[in-house]
C-alpha cells in the first residue's frame, strides 16, 4: 500500500478535529485551511475594484452575524461547499464567534435566483449583518438585494460584480495551484494523457484558465502530455461528475484532475490503480492510494478578514483576489510515492511564482487553435486571466 506523506502544518491542525458542517468551537479539521488569516484583505481586485476607501461605521463583536449561502451541503463531502464551509468554521474561531452568530443556508441552488434571493432576505430577517454568497450564480440576486439593503454588506465569491460600498466580490489567483499540479501530474504520468472533469466550457474563464494554468505546468515538464477536457456544465452534478471521470478514465488517462465538486475522479482513480489530483480540500482522505496532491482554498484567510473589517469599521467594498503570497490558495505536500524529485520541481516553481518571477501565463502562449495569446516578456493582466481566458492551451482536447 502507497501511503501520502504529511506535512507538519497537517499534523499541527489535525490536533483536534470537528466534522464538516457542524458550525464550530473546536479546531478546523483540514490542511492549511485556517493559515494566514491575519493578513489584510488586499486591495488588488478582480474585475471591476470599485473600493470607495472610506471606512464604514463599526460594529461590536458581540453583534455581528454572519450568513453564509451555500451550494450543496457542506457535509457531503471533501469539495467546494465543504471548503467554503471550513472557511465559515475558521473564520468563527479566529474571531471568537458563537455558534448563534452564524447563519447558514444550505443546498440553495445558483440557478434559481428567486431560491437565492428567498435564503438572503432569511438571513436578514435572523439578523444578518454580513452574508457570504458562496457560488457564480448567486452573484445578481446578490447585487439586486445589496441595493434593497444598502445597511446589510454582502459578499459574492467567484464572479466580478461590486458596487464598492455595502457589495464586493472575492475570489483568488487558484492558476498558480493549478500550474504547480501541473507539473505532479506531468512528473507522475506514464500514458501521457491526463484527465481534467471541468464543471463549465470555455466560456467559463474560471474553469478555461485553471485548465489552461494546469495544463502550462505539466508542459513545463512533460511537453509530450496531453490534457483531456470533460465538461459536466453544471457547478454541481454528481452523477455527471462521475460519469465524465469514468470516461477520461476509459480514455487510459492515468492522472485525472478536477474542477468539480465531488470526489469521484479521485475514488474512481483509486479504484483503478492510477493517479488523482485533488481540488478544494486535501482528498488524499478520500483517496489515499490515489491522490498525488490537492490543490486547495483557504477561504478563512479572507472570511476572517472580511469579518474583521466590518467589525473594525475599515471594510471600504473592494474587491479581493489573493493568491499564494496572501495563503488564499496553496497546493497539499506531494504523495511519498509521487516520482522521485516532483516535490523539488514543486517547490522551485512555488518560490519563483511567489517571488514574482513566474507569472504563469507568462509570454507568447499558443493555443489549441493554432492562435497565439499574450506578448513576450509580459503576463497576462489580472482582468484578462479573470475573465477572457476563452482559450485552451495547445496541448489541451476537450472530449464530446
Amino acid at each position: 500500500m502507497k501511503h501520502k506523506r504529511l506535512s507538519g502544518l497537517l499534523a499541527l491542525l489535525m490536533c483536534s478535529v470537528l466534522m464538516a458542517g457542524c458550525a464550530g468551537t473546536a479546531a478546523i479539521d483540514d490542511y492549511a485551511v485556517n493559515e494566514g488569516y491575519e493578513l489584510k484583505v488586499s486591495s488588488s481586485g478582480a474585475g471591476n475594484k470599485a473600493g470607495s476607501g472610506k471606512s464604514t461605521p463599526g460594529i461590536s463583536k458581540d453583534k455581528i452575524k454572519v450568513g453564509v449561502i451555500h451550494l450543496s451541503d457542506p457535509a457531503e463531502g471533501s469539495g467546494y461547499t465543504y471548503t467554503h464551509d471550513i472557511g465559515i468554521q475558521g473564520m468563527q474561531q479566529n474571531l471568537g464567534l458563537s455558534d448563534s452568530q452564524i447563519v447558514r443556508k444550505n443546498n440553495i441552488s445558483d440557478t434559481d435566483a428567486d431560491a437565492t434571493r428567498t435564503a438572503i432576505k432569511e438571513c436578514i430577517d435572523a439578523g444578518c449583518n454580513i452574508i457570504f454568497t458562496t457560488s457564480w450564480g448567486y452573484m445578481q440576486a446578490t447585487a439586486e438585494m445589496a441595493e434593497e439593503y444598502p445597511d446589510v454588506y454582502f459578499s459574492h465569491g467567484t464572479g466580478y460584480m461590486s458596487n464598492g460600498r455595502n457589495f464586493n466580490n472575492y475570489f483568488g489567483r487558484i492558476y498558480q495551484a493549478r500550474y504547480l499540479s501541473g507539473i505532479v501530474a506531468g512528473m507522475n504520468t506514464m500514458t501521457n494523457r491526463i484527465g481534467y472533469v471541468a464543471a463549465m466550457g470555455s466560456d467559463s474563464a474560471e474553469v478555461t484558465g485553471g485548465i489552461d494554468a494546469f495544463a502550462l505546468g505539466i508542459y513545463s515538464v512533460n511537453p509530450d502530455a496531453k490534457v483531456y477536457v470533460k465538461v459536466t456544465n453544471s457547478w454541481f452534478d454528481p452523477q455527471g461528475e462521475e460519469a465524465a471521470a469514468r470516461t477520461l478514465l476509459n480514455m487510459n488517462c492515468d492522472v485525472i484532475a478536477q474542477h468539480c465538486d465531488t470526489v469521484y475522479p479521485q475514488t474512481l482513480a483509486q479504484e483503478k490503480g492510477v493517479y488523482s489530483i485533488g481540488y478544494n480540500s486535501d482528498m488524499s482522505k478520500e483517496a489515499p492510494d490515489a491522490c498525488l496532491c490537492s490543490v486547495t482554498w483557504n477561504w478563512s484567510a479572507y472570511y476572517t478578514s472580511a469579518v474583521q473589517s466590518v467589525i473594525d469599521g475599515t471594510w471600504d467594498g473592494s474587491n479581493y483576489y489573493g493568491g499564494m503570497n496572501e495563503n488564499l490558495v496553496s497546493i497539499t505536500s506531494v504523495a511519498s510515492f509521487a516520482a522521485p524529485g516532483t516535490q523539488e520541481k514543486v517547490n522551485e516553481a512555488k518560490q519563483q511564482i511567489l517571488a514574482g518571477k513566474n507569472g504563469v501565463f507568462d509570454g507568447v502562449i499558443e493555443t489549441n487553435t493554432g492562435a497565439t495569446v499574450g506578448t513576450a516578456g509580459k503576463t497576462l493582466d489580472d482582468s484578462t486571466i479573470t475573465g477572457r481566458i476563452n482559450w485552451y492551451f495547445k496541448t489541451v482536447s476537450v472530449v464530446e
